[in-house]
């Protein structure tokens, strides 16, 4: 059974304690500016908490600018009279903003959920004599977002490649991609169950094997590096990243996603602060490529391509468009590139093995 060293677990129970039960909600008062003109206010610099000032009014951080006095010592605005000036409440000199602050309490945040594709289901019915009595799909995806840094990641990027923590596989069942979906969610649950049991009065190393056993419940050790997993894990939770946002970020940094475009998913009084990223995500690299080099060549997808950012099409290739696929005019370059590297890798380990035994052999 796999043990997590007490260090690893206070990570895992501040992670949990940041994201699982927030201290705090999200700032009362936030503005938000289309400061490059592209009608939103989802990118850096283009939505801020207010701060306080001493009047008990607020302020918005983005274009403050410092107030000036006149003759007379009367404190007054460069970007208009209009504009009150203020101190802020820690103190320093008056300044004014052209920015209004929003009041989320009164002007909730609005938020689309995440997609919510379980992609096809794996194994269906089948009649007496053993046929399908469903539709037979070939590297079939499964739609999903992350999103970049915004509001609602804490200004962090989920959609940040994490490396290749998910290993790749040649079988084109959607239950590949099952699977190591509930690699990811196992991990999540490990990390629940840690800081649940630590809440309840559990000793450190209770609550490490607590979530221990049901992060390998979700694990699959040839098919996943839990290390790496926990760790990935671990930045997700600390940055605000929801479990779909791990779950693209994991297979997406193995190569086995594709995505489609961006779309709006948080506003506030009709702004856009929040931006995320539609993608297919398939089982496998190869099944990406093929989706990716095939798709072109048949006219059912000629129309609506891979659907849109919000709601992409990710469907597999059925039995006939598969057959008609011309794979002399794919570019493989990339998958085969894979291969030989980790066969070239794998051989390494191996003599390397084989030395190790050897040298112990003599050494005793």
């Amino acid at each position: 059974m796999m043990q997590l060293r007490p260090h690893l677990l206070m990570f895992l129970l501040v992670a949990a304690s940041l994201t699982l039960f927030p201290a705090t909600a999200m700032a009362q008062q936030l503005c938000a500016v289309d400061l490059n003109g592209n009608g939103d206010a989802a990118d850096d610099g283009e939505t801020a908490s207010c701060h306080l000032t001493g009047s008990g009014g607020w302020m918005c951080p983005i274009g403050e600018t410092r107030c000036e006095a006149d003759p007379a010592g009367t404190m007054h605005c460069p970007l208009g009279d209009q504009y009150a000036c203020a101190v802020p409440a820690s103190g320093g000199a008056p300044s004014c903003s052209a920015n209004a602050c929003i009041d989320t309490s009164a002007n909730p945040v609005v938020e689309d959920p995440p997609v919510d594709d379980p992609g096809v289901e794996a194994d269906g019915g089948v009649d007496a004599e053993g046929n399908c009595l469903g539709t037979i799909e070939i590297f079939s995806g499964r739609a999903a977002r992350c999103r970049p840094a915004g509001l609602s990641t804490s200004f962090q990027n989920c959609c940040k490649d994490k490396g290749r923590i998910v290993k790749d596989g040649m079988g084109g069942s959607i239950s590949s991609i099952t699977t190591k979906i509930a690699v990811a969610k196992g991990v999540f649950t490990g990390m629940k169950a840690a800081y649940t049991a630590f809440k309840a009065g559990a000793t450190a190393s209770q609550a490490a094997s607590a979530g221990a056993n049901a992060i390998i419940v979700g694990i699959d050790p040839t098919s996943i590096a839990i290390s790496l997993a926990v760790n990935f894990m671990i930045e997700v939770l600390l940055q605000g990243c929801d479990q779909q946002d791990m779950e693209v970020g994991m297979l997406r940094g193995s190569g086995m996603c594709h995505e489609v475009g961006s779309y709006c998913s948080s506003k506030i009084l009709g702004i856009c602060v929040q931006k995320a990223r539609g993608h297919c995500c398939f089982n496998t690299k190869l099944g990406r490529i093929i989706q990716e080099q095939g798709r072109p060549q048949l006219k059912a997808f000629s129309a609506i391509g891979w659907g849109t950012p919000k709601e992409p099409y990710c469907r597999g290739f059925t039995p006939e468009e598969f057959q008609a696929l011309d794979f002399s005019n794919m570019d493989l370059s990339e998958y085969y590139a894979e291969i030989e590297a980790r066969a070239q890798s794998e051989i390494q380990i191996d003599m390397k093995d084989k030395i190790d035994a050897h040298m112990q052999t003599i050494s005793n």
